[in-house]
């Protein structure tokens, strides 16, 4: 008998995507759980572990992309609600932070 995986579909509102800091921090969320987590761009796949971040990255999901997740295990749907959770706050990306947004301070020239 096989089990029936807990599944999520969150659209990427992140206005820089899927990018490394984004992906590292969901393949880091992903690594906390027992549960086999999976995602892809479509409901049918290609599935990847979203345990890897050099898969995960390689996914290059833009804004407005649907990522979906599946899980199976004992902690799937905390999974799934954390990861999900954590697309839906935008990765956590403080899009006001000039650093993060690859703003510059005000200098001078001499």
């Amino acid at each position: 008998m096989t089990e029936t995986p807990i599944k999520a579909a969150i659209e990427i509102t992140n206005p820089t995507g899927l990018h490394a800091r984004p992906a590292v921090k969901m393949t880091k969320l992903a690594k906390r759980f027992s549960a086999q987590v999976l995602v892809a761009f479509d409901d049918k796949g290609p599935w990847i572990d979203a345990k890897s971040v050099v898969k995960v990255m390689a996914m290059k999901a833009p804004k407005g992309a649907t990522l979906h997740f599946a899980a199976t295990g004992t902690d799937a749907a905390l999974a799934i609600a954390e990861l999900a959770d954590l697309v839906r706050r935008d990765f956590d990306e403080n899009h006001d932070d000039p650093v993060a947004t690859g703003g510059v301070g005000q200098g001078h020239a001499g």
